[in-house]
């Protein structure tokens, strides 16, 4: 049996770009180069049938360590609670006040990208304190 080497995290959504672009922002991601040929991802676009402009779009770790992440359009909106959802692990190593402090720092500054802070689960015998959210289209995510 192979080993998996890669993992590709998909996003359902309504505006496939502008979430990648803020997934973009909370994990220092990448836009990758257009497919050859192309001189922008606008063209590569444009160069689609009109059903599939926009359909989709690519974020990635600029590294190549951190999944691929896809986001595609689909019609119909977000409904319930998310069953798979990211931990952005800014607090990692840190306990108690210190680590709610850098949890709030992340939050003030992806609340500015737009996305909505939901709750602050602290800390008990037996997990650290962490932050849940909601990015631009409303997916859960936590800050731990």
């Amino acid at each position: 049996m192979a080993s998996i080497r890669q993992v590709q995290v998909t996003f359902d959504c309504a505006e496939p770009e502008r979430v990648a672009r803020f997934w973009c922002e909370v994990l220092g991601y990448v836009v990758p180069p257009p497919p050859e040929g192309f001189a922008s991802w606008g063209d590569f676009d444009r160069s689609l049938p009109p059903e599939r402009q926009g359909a989709g779009f690519v974020c990635m770790d600029p590294e190549g360590v951190g999944p691929r992440l896809y986001f595609q359009r689909v019609p119909e909106g977000k409904v319930v609670k998310n069953r798979v959802h990211l931990d952005v692990r800014v607090g990692t190593g840190l306990v108690g006040e210190e680590r709610v402090a850098a949890l709030e720092a992340e939050c003030a500054r992806l609340v500015a990208l737009g996305a909505v802070r939901d709750r602050l689960l602290l800390a008990d015998e037996y997990d650290e304190s962490c932050l849940g959210m909601r990015d631009i289209e409303g997916n859960e995510f936590c800050l731990d």
